[in-house]
C-alpha cells in the first residue's frame, strides 16, 4: 500500500513540475481510499439535501381608517363609501361600478356620490 502512495505522489510531483515549466495549473485527484469508495457508494437519497429556503416574512398591511369629526359627531369614511356603493347598487341593478367618488358634507349630514362620472341630486346618503 505504501508503494502505491509513493508512486501516486511521484506522479503528482512530476505533473506539477511539468505544469510549472508550461505555466499551467494541474488538477490532481487524491488516490481513492476505502473511505472515499464508501462515500461514493452512498445513494443520492442518503446524501443530505440542502436546507429549504424560508420564504421572506410578509409584512402586515397597516389598518387604515379615516374619521371625520364635525360638530360633536364622527363619520368613518369607509362606512360612507360602503353606504354609497350599496345605495347605488340597490337603485341601479346590473350596472357595473367602475369609479365612485364620495363628497361628504358634514354640516348637512349628507354625502353625495358620483358613479362612473355620473352624478345626480338623488345620489346621496344620510350620515
Amino acid at each position: 500500500m505504501a508503494a502505491v502512495k509513493k508512486e501516486a505522489v511521484k506522479e503528482v510531483v512530476k505533473a506539477a513540475e511539468t505544469a510549472v515549466e508550461k505555466k499551467e495549473t494541474v488538477k490532481t485527484a487524491a488516490p481513492k481510499t476505502a473511505a472515499s469508495k464508501t462515500a461514493a457508494a452512498k445513494s443520492p437519497a442518503e446524501k443530505k439535501a440542502p436546507a429549504a429556503r424560508k420564504a421572506p416574512a410578509k409584512k402586515a398591511e397597516p389598518k387604515e381608517t379615516v374619521v371625520i369629526e364635525y360638530a360633536g359627531s364622527q363619520i368613518v369614511a369607509k362606512d360612507v363609501l360602503e353606504a354609497a356603493t350599496k345605495a347605488y347598487k340597490e337603485n341601479h341593478k346590473g350596472v357595473v361600478i367602475k369609479t365612485i367618488e364620495v363628497y361628504i358634507q358634514p354640516e348637512e349630514k349628507v354625502a353625495y356620490y358620483v358613479v362612473n362620472g355620473e352624478g345626480s341630486e338623488d345620489f346621496k346618503v344620510s350620515l
